[in-house]
């Protein structure tokens, strides 16, 4: 049996369009339907499980804050925690006053003596009083502080001016013996808990580190003081 195909082209194309536009509403609407649940989802996260969730944080730092304003002497706990987390700096910083012993014993001349030695470490300064056979020595004295440098580790091979504002501040001389003071101003890595430090004495003086029978270095004052 032959069949015969009795619809127009354009009866044709307009069903076929009526067919197109169907599947485009029925995606649009899924699509639409699938947004606004996801929308519904958003919004009841958001205004629902994450508020919720602020409220408990919030209520267990509130409760949280409360035992320790219960604790027993809390303020003096934590008076002492921040003394122990500032330990460590406070290491770092402190003075080795001690080397000031040796520094002398490199630039101090034989020839020279001291009695008496005043240091302000928060000032960086030094007064240096005593007595010595000339004022030769004396000025080579005020010179090796002027010239001497240092070196760390860290610095490797750098040289720095260990003293500074080297000034021979007061002088007299007598029958016996050649009185001074000597003020100066020191770097305070020198001193530094944190640096090893070697001082690098200028050859004018013949300090009592480099003689193989050092005299005393530090001699009673008139006054008795030391």
């Amino acid at each position: 049996m032959i069949q015969f195909n009795l619809l127009p082209d354009v009866k044709i194309a307009y069903i076929k369009a009526q067919r197109q536009k169907r599947l485009i509403v029925s995606i649009s609407t899924i699509a639409s339907i699938a947004a606004v649940a996801i929308f519904i989802l958003l919004f009841t996260f958001v205004n629902l499980a994450q508020k919720k969730n602020m409220n408990d944080l919030t209520k267990d730092i509130k409760k949280q804050s409360e035992n320790l304003t219960k604790t027993e002497d809390i303020n003096k706990i934590l008076s002492v925690q921040n003394q122990l987390n500032a330990l460590e700096q406070l290491h770092g910083n402190k003075i080795v006053a001690s080397r000031i012993f040796g520094y002398l014993q490199q630039v101090t001349p034989t020839q020279a003596t001291i009695t008496q030695l005043d240091i302000d470490y928060e000032a960086g300064t030094i007064s240096i009083s005593g007595s010595a056979e000339s004022i030769t020595a004396i000025n080579t004295y005020t010179d090796s502080l002027k010239f001497t440098k240092y070196t760390t580790e860290n610095s490797g091979d750098e040289k720095k001016a260990a003293f500074s504002s080297v000034v021979l501040s007061s002088f007299a001389r007598s029958e016996n013996k050649n009185t001074y003071t000597i003020t100066l101003n020191f770097d305070p890595i020198i001193f530094s808990q944190e640096e090893k430090v070697q001082l690098q004495v200028p050859q004018i003086v013949s300090s009592r580190s480099a003689t193989e029978r050092p005299s005393a270095l530090f001699e009673q004052s008139v006054g008795g003081g030391q």
